[in-house]
């Protein structure tokens, strides 16, 4: 039995390291493209959703709005829903899920607005709101040519 386990904690082994050598030429393309760069600015959008993204919208100014649904065999920017492509929708609601966990230190007005949020509605509901929100502020951001900006919420009075 320890030889077995032995064997599966070297093989572990071997594939972190393979996940690291990947996840580090990821990287460095990313830095390399001024979209993904963009997007990487976004909470809760890594370095692999961010990959994924470019990867679903390409060129962005394609779709009409971030709401774009098709017929007729017109492109087809499907939201959040469980019609897309499922790994980037579960990617986006683990960042969502991330932001989530650490929103009592973040203070700018989407942190604002998930805490309104979270009041009012279960936490697995929110992390799809706010990753819808993220998967329509990318769109915009590659649509657009423009850069997230985070602004400081304003305190109650």
């Amino acid at each position: 039995m320890v030889a077995l386990l032995e064997r599966l904690q070297a093989h572990f082994k071997y594939l972190d390291r393979q996940v690291g050598e990947i996840e580090h030429e990821l990287t460095a393309q990313l830095r390399e493209d001024e979209h993904s760069q963009r997007l990487l600015n976004i909470p809760g959008i890594g370095p692999i959703t961010a990959s994924e993204l470019m990867t679903a919208l390409g060129d962005a100014r394609q779709f009409g709005s971030a709401r774009q649904y098709s017929t007729g065999g017109k492109p087809t920017l499907l939201g959040i829903s469980k019609r897309g492509d499922k790994n980037l929708r579960r990617r986006l609601v683990q960042g969502a899920r991330a932001i989530m966990q650490r929103i009592e230190r973040r203070t700018d007005t989407l942190d604002t607005w998930v805490k309104g949020l979270l009041a009012r509605r279960h936490s697995n509901v929110v992390a799809c709101a706010q990753a819808n929100k993220s998967a329509r502020i990318a769109w915009a951001i590659l649509a657009r040519g423009t850069n997230y900006r985070s602004e400081q919420a304003m305190p109650a009075a």
